[in-house]
């Protein structure tokens, strides 16, 4: 993780508020690693991470013993890759090559994966469908994509509660859910247009899940001060992320899918 160091006692801040942003994610990403596992009777799985940039991902699934290619365009991102697996222990483990999605069979092979991570990448396509398509043909049969994008429901809250109302309703009616031309996010999605798109790419559909539902709202002066609130905060998150009513403010929508076949 690129959270500072923990100072002399104790966890930075910053670090105890990660699982806020990762840890639904990175649960659910264990558990179809490990099912996939089971299935295959293959303990260490290829697993490739596009748009992965500095590792987020990529090195807690290497930390579980899985070979992971990381694909991003940046040096600079794939250079802190390398640092930070290093730091962590998995190097031997860690890949990192220069590329983006649209060109995805440049740097790897079809069908070499046991699972794909396409997270953050959609919102910056022009097509999104042709970007999924080629994340699920980097998979082999059986194996899992975990898609995670930015979402709308989560944008129109986040305007409304600054007091930007026009823009929230822009985000809300528009059909990219951009809420204006300064909006730094090319497109957002609703759980529906993900789901769709998913079964479209010839993905059967294994679970969305609503991402920071509470992390962005909470001040994190009330998580590091309350003795047992980051726990408890936690444990909403993951409640909350399974119901649709909560997907649908979420500031971004994580969806799994498994490859027919």
């Amino acid at each position: 993780m690129s959270d500072p160091s923990p100072a002399a006692g104790g966890e930075s801040p910053s670090s105890r508020r990660g699982p806020l942003r990762t840890g639904v994610v990175r649960e659910v990403i264990g558990e179809a690693l490990a099912l996939r596992a089971r299935t295959t009777g293959v303990d260490v799985l290829d697993v490739l991470d596009t748009g992965g940039g500095s590792g987020n991902f990529a090195v807690p699934v290497a930390r579980l013993g899985h070979r992971v290619t990381v694909v991003d365009p940046s040096p600079d991102a794939l250079f802190a890759l390398e640092r930070r697996a290093a730091e962590a222990g998995v190097a031997d483990r860690v890949r990192g090559v220069q590329g983006d999605i649209n060109g995805l069979f440049e740097v790897v092979e079809r069908e070499g994966y046991d699972a794909v991570l396409c997270h953050g990448v959609l919102e910056y396509l022009e097509d999104p469908a042709d970007g999924l398509h080629r994340a699920v043909e980097a998979l082999r049969p059986g194996g899992a994509l975990s898609l995670l994008t930015a979402g709308v429901g989560g944008a129109v809250l986040a305007r409304a509660l600054a007091g930007h109302f026009t823009e929230a309703r822009e985000a809300l009616v528009a059909p990219d859910g951009r809420w204006g031309s300064g909006d730094p996010v090319p497109r957002r999605f609703t759980a529906q247009q993900l789901t769709d798109l998913i079964d479209d790419a010839g993905l059967a559909l294994v679970s969305v899940h609503g991402v920071r539902v509470f992390a962005d709202l909470v001040p994190g002066g009330l998580v590091d001060r309350e003795p047992g609130a980051l726990e408890a905060l936690l444990k909403l998150e993951a409640t909350a992320a399974v119901l649709p009513a909560f997907q649908a403010v979420a500031p971004q929508l994580h969806v799994l899918g498994q490859k027919r076949g």
